[in-house]
């Protein structure tokens, strides 16, 4: 993230404004845009919906844990959670 300097960018009496509470100190100020969600630029979020879709229709299926975890090289309790939050 680039720095800048304040006096450089805003008005002068907003800059005077701004002193009042944090003269000298520095100021995050946010973005106006949107922050996205996990995964949602490299894919990874749809990835692991669609994986853990198919882990409950199989489970649904009748296919067991233990087999799941074998098939997907996730632990058991992983494999559980994943039932547990999708059913």
């Amino acid at each position: 993230m680039k720095y800048l300097n304040a006096a450089d960018v805003l008005p002068k009496e907003l800059l005077n404004e701004l002193s009042i509470y944090v003269n000298g100190q520095l100021l995050y100020v946010p973005s106006r845009e949107q922050k996205k969600s996990w995964g949602s630029n490299s894919g990874s979020r749809q990835y692991y919906e669609q994986r853990n879709n198919k882990i409950v229709a199989l489970y649904g299926k009748g296919i067991c844990i233990d087999e799941l975890c074998e098939e997907f090289h996730l632990s058991y309790d992983t494999i559980r959670k994943i039932i547990k939050t999708n059913l």
